[in-house]
């Protein structure tokens, strides 16, 4: 299978406002192949008993940025059976280990609704690139979290550990650009297949159905 696409299209195909491509529509059913992948070896998910969607995601990534409204308001909306989860990826060290460790540690101390989606304004609007553990630092102090324990979480062994298990992961998956969905271990879809971020949305309701199915 050869190695997917997605970073280098542009925002146009990327951020696409249709629901879905206009030949899913037509069909009724996405195409395999076409809209979304089916991976030759499942992947590892957290809980058997439920529906692992993962979202690979990196905080410097102007798609993911733009996506990322749209996906928390579609994740908040998942039934109890399908479990998200966002998965910084890092295609090579400086800054993605960084940035890597810079979600984990937000999700670690339990501040993802706070702070997530401040990480990329602050990146994308703001033009700070939180690419040194300083910044990072003087960043969280201003949003009222304690510098030192958060730079002591950002170092800490668990998170060291999640970022190993996310490189297996974005791995596993042959991850080579964001924003993308990985469904239950056994699918995978993108805006840059489908046509549209909000179109890699439907498609993923469709591939949670197929998966809940056993498909």
């Amino acid at each position: 299978m050869k190695r997917r696409e997605f970073a280098a299209k542009g925002a146009g195909a990327v951020l696409g406002g249709l629901l879905l491509p206009a030949g899913v529509s037509a069909q009724g059913t996405p195409t395999e192949g076409k809209h979304f992948v089916r991976m030759s070896t499942r992947q590892p998910t957290l809980d058997p008993k439920r529906i692992e969607v993962v979202e690979f995601f990196w905080y410097g990534c102007p798609h993911c940025h733009s996506f990322e409204p749209a996906l928390d308001a579609w994740q908040k909306k998942l039934p109890p059976d399908v479990l998200f989860r966002r998965m910084p990826v890092a295609f090579r060290p400086t800054p993605f280990v960084l940035h890597q460790q810079l979600y984990f540690a937000i999700e670690t101390l339990g501040l993802v609704e706070q702070l997530h989606r401040k990480v990329f304004y602050a990146m994308h609007v703001e033009r700070n690139p939180l690419d040194k553990p300083e910044s990072i630092g003087d960043f969280v102090a201003k949003n009222g979290i304690d510098r030192e324990k958060f730079i002591e979480t950002m170092n800490s062994f668990s998170v060291q550990t999640k970022a190993r298990q996310a490189a297996a992961l974005s791995a596993g998956y042959k991850i080579d650009g964001t924003p993308a969905l990985g469904i239950d271990g056994r699918y995978f879809t993108s805006g840059s297949l489908v046509g549209s971020n909000d179109g890699a949305l439907a498609v993923a309701d469709y591939l949670i159905a197929q998966a809940r199915k056993g498909g």
